[in-house]
Formats: C-alpha cells, structure tokens, sequence
C-alpha cells in the first residue's frame, strides 16, 4: 500500500503481476488491474492515463522498462520517478542485473522495491543468493541499498518516502529490500508443506502487517472500532463487488488479436485479419 502513497500523481509504477493492490491504490479499477490474471486482454487500463505500467507476468522484465522510462524523464528535464517492483525471485533474473547496472551508470530516478517474503515459488531465498541481505547487492552497482521490516508499513513508508525525494532530487537510484512471508500457498496448485513447516508459517502470522497496522492506529488513538468496522465493510463491499464482475463471462473479439501489434498494420496483419473475418463470417460467428 505504501507504494501508493509515496508517488505523485506524475510519477510511475512499475509492478509486476503481484502487485495488483499497489495498482489499486494508485487509482484503478481492481477488475482492470486483474484482467491480464484472467487471461483476455494483455492490460484492462491506459497505463499513460493512470501513470501504470502493465502488471508483468514475466519476472523482472518490468525493471528495464522502469530504467528507461526514468532516464528519459531526466534526459527532459522531467522530475519523474519511477518506483519499480519486484519479489526476490526476480532478483535471480538478468533483467534484474541490467537494470540496476544502467540506472546507477545513468544516475536515472528509479527506485527498486524487492519484496522478500522467502520463496521464490519454492526456492528459498538461501539458494538463490549467497548475499547477507538482497540489498547488499546495492554496494556492487553503486547505489545505496536499504534493508526494511516489510511488515512494518510506517518503516516501509519512510524507507520509499527517503528513496523517492532522493531520486527526485538527482541523486540516482536506490534498492530497497522488504523483508516479509508469503503465509498462503505460492498458487491454489502450489503444496506449501513440500517446503516449509506449519510451525514456521504459524510463527509469521502474529506479523500479520495489517494487524500490526491496526494496532498502531489504535494504540495513538487515530481509529476506534467504528472506524475499524467501517474500513472493514468498505473492503467487504469492494470484494463483493469485484467477484461479482470477475465472474462475467468476457465479451470477446477474436479481430483484436491484429490491434496494438504496431502502429499501423503490415500488409501480412491486413492479409491474416482479412482471412480470420471471411472464416468468422462464414460460420456466422460476427
């Protein structure tokens, strides 16, 4: 969520496909941010409109794409930032290396988030690095690297705040690593206890981040219970809604597939959509 709330609105979100809820709070709709999860468009919103870029499903090929982007505003004289994320499977990714190699050699306005939750599906983190820490990889590209309790939304927000005002004010750089756990399987066709033990995920959920969040709230006495009762109700009414039009069957146009494949159609996407129409006519299926 902090993601959300350390940008401006000129400022641009890089997130890969976990990160649907960084999406949300920079203003889309949740069923646009899911529809390339449900498989019938490659994006459901105008990143320029909402200043998105396209949830990746690909791991860490967003990052590159975050670089140029922040090197381009610089190069404009733009004070844009880019916050780019990314889990720490992505980290073993070359994309992941390209990256911070370029945006420390340009300097660009790009900052990193790693979200470390331990697994990388089911590879833990010690077998994908021999680093202390993920955000010690920062020393070796020549940028500050910065380790954060990413259960801890206050110490994340402070931690990106930092990262963003310094890359805003040519500073370059920085690679933020939040540690937290991925309590729940990987996916609903992922078997968690191959791999870990219920002990372990039991232990983590009293760092349950909103839980810990609540707590604070209440603790300075900022929220009571009808205003706890309230936000949950608000997420009830917002989950309802969004299965409620996740289960509508799509409308679908099979002549999309020759859209958006360059600016204007080659003679071969012409020639193939013009073929594609004549056999949907043919059986009457437009």
């Amino acid at each position: 969520m902090a993601a959300g709330l350390v940008l401006e609105e000129r400022d641009w979100l890089f997130p890969s496909y976990r990160d649907t809820l960084a999406a949300v709070v920079r203003g889309l709709d949740p069923v646009q941010a899911l529809t390339l999860l449900r498989g019938d468009w490659h994006s459901g919103y105008d990143p320029r409109e909402h200043r998105v870029a396209p949830l990746s499903t690909p791991l860490a090929t967003q990052l590159p794409h975050a670089v140029g982007l922040a090197h381009a505003a610089h190069l404009k004289g733009d004070d844009v930032v880019a916050l780019a994320l990314v889990g720490d499977g992505g980290t073993s990714e070359g994309d992941f290396h390209e990256a911070l190699n370029f945006a420390a050699v340009w300097q660009a306005p790009v900052v990193f988030l790693v979200q470390n939750n331990g697994f990388a599906i089911s590879v833990p983190l010690a077998k994908q690095t021999a680093a202390p820490s993920l955000a010690h990889k920062a020393v070796g590209y020549g940028m500050p690297g910065r380790l954060v309790d990413g259960n801890d939304a206050a110490a994340v927000h402070q931690v990106l705040g930092e990262a963003v005002r310094r890359a805003r004010g040519g500073g370059g750089p920085t690679l933020v690593e939040a540690v937290t756990y991925r309590i729940d399987a990987h996916t609903n066709a992922d078997d968690a206890t191959r791999y870990r033990s219920d002990a372990e995920v039991e232990a983590w959920r009293e760092h349950d981040p909103i839980a810990l969040l609540e707590a604070a709230i209440r603790d300075r006495g900022l929220l009571g219970d009808d205003g706890i009762r309230a936000v949950r109700d608000s997420a009830e009414r917002l989950a309802a809604d969004l299965r409620t039009r996740m289960h509508q069957d799509p409308v679908l146009d099979p002549l999309e597939l020759f859209e958006h494949v360059y600016a204007e159609k080659t003679s071969q996407l012409r020639e193939q959509a013009a073929q594609l129409r004549a056999e949907l006519d043919a059986e009457g299926e437009r």
